[in-house]
């Protein structure tokens, strides 16, 4: 016997796909929980250091402020301007980086690697050198001219010749101009000690020390340089597809690949002015997020942006618990997690393919 089955009623609504909306669920769950981290996380950092400071004072330094209490004070004055800096500051690398390893489509991509940072560095030391600049708010107008230099010589020699921009040359390209960049910086500092010891602190990677007066000055640049990087998701995801497939779906690459790089030199310009370079968060979180929600850039990238934040509050936090009464600056603390990462990552079968 046959089995008819009945048309649905005209006024019945189509089945919604269930997987479907309990994955979206569980990843707007999972950025919750994302930033409840990133909010213990700070609450850490106000608390440790090489100061220990109860629970209690932390919290009355900051919905009760007493300037007579030290404990209040040091929170204050200290722990809040570094902790929010390092949030903004990592936040903007690891976003910076998932954007640039979506675009050149390679794994090994970050502001480090691709000499992004090295170029900000190096437009910070010149104008320390010639012009005399001591402020870290007026590093920001040097860093953004020397990043984006840096980009476009990099781009431009991986372009260079048959094939394009692939990967591979990126990579090399990037490598080339930083080596070359860095010798530059040494050379400068050598030729002068009174740049030697404004930058030397600097370009070791810190956020300690730095006044909120200059994040407040790079934060109407780095703010919606990540929000327009969050719009980004669609577009990295055609582009992952390949150049050729992405082009025949319509997309203007040259046009995204621009717009992308630009947003990239913004945020990393606004970091690395605020806390000197600081290698690995752009390289290390993307793969993290990855390895968390998949490869859909709608998703990675704002991932990208609160474990960047996290990474780099609690390795600052770290970095003043470990050397007591001293402390290890937060770009030393994170060369030492990033080198083994980058070395676990550069082995993986599927990265080197």
């Amino acid at each position: 016997m046959s089995s008819v089955i009945a048309p649905l009623p005209e006024n019945a609504e189509a089945p919604v796909a269930p997987a479907r909306w309990t994955r979206s669920a569980l990843l707007l769950i999972g950025l919750g929980i994302m930033v409840g981290v990133m909010i213990v996380a700070s609450l850490l950092s106000l608390r440790f250091g090489s100061l220990e400071i109860s629970s209690q004072q932390a919290r009355d330094a900051v919905f009760s402020y007493d300037d007579a209490v030290y404990e209040q004070v040091i929170v204050r004055e200290l722990r809040v301007p570094r902790t929010l800096i390092a949030l903004a500051v990592g936040g903007s690398l690891g976003i910076a980086g998932t954007v640039m390893q979506g675009v050149t489509r390679n794994p090994l991509a970050g502001p480090s690697i691709l000499g992004v940072s090295a170029g900000a560095s190096f437009g910070v030391t010149l104008a320390i050198y010639v012009l005399g600049v001591s402020t870290p708010s007026q590093f920001v107008w040097f860093a953004f001219p020397g990043a984006a230099l840096a980009a476009i010589v990099v781009f431009g020699v991986a372009s260079s010749g048959r094939g394009g921009a692939t990967p591979v040359r990126l990579a090399l390209a990037g490598v080339v101009v930083s080596a070359l960049l860095a010798s530059w910086t040494s050379a400068l500092l050598l030729l002068s000690e009174e740049t030697m010891d404004l930058v030397r602190f600097w370009s070791v990677g810190s956020v300690a020390g730095r006044p909120l007066d200059v994040l407040w000055g790079v934060l109407p640049l780095m703010l919606p340089a990540a929000i327009a990087c969050l719009f980004l998701g669609q577009q990295l995801n055609v582009l992952s597809m390949g150049e050729e497939s992405a082009r025949g779906l319509g997309m203007n690459t040259t046009r995204v690949r621009l717009v992308a790089s630009a947003l990239v030199v913004v945020l990393t310009g606004s970091a690395v002015s605020v806390a000197g370079p600081i290698g690995f968060v752009g390289l290390a979180t993307p793969h993290i997020a990855r390895s968390l929600v998949g490869s859909d850039y709608r998703w990675v990238l704002p991932y990208s942006f609160l474990l960047g934040s996290i990474l780099l509050v609690l390795a600052d936090t770290a970095g003043r618990v470990a050397a007591r009464p001293s402390e290890i600056q937060v770009g030393v603390v994170m060369a030492f997690i990033g080198a083994p990462f980058l070395i676990a990552l550069a082995r993986r079968r599927s990265v080197a393919n």
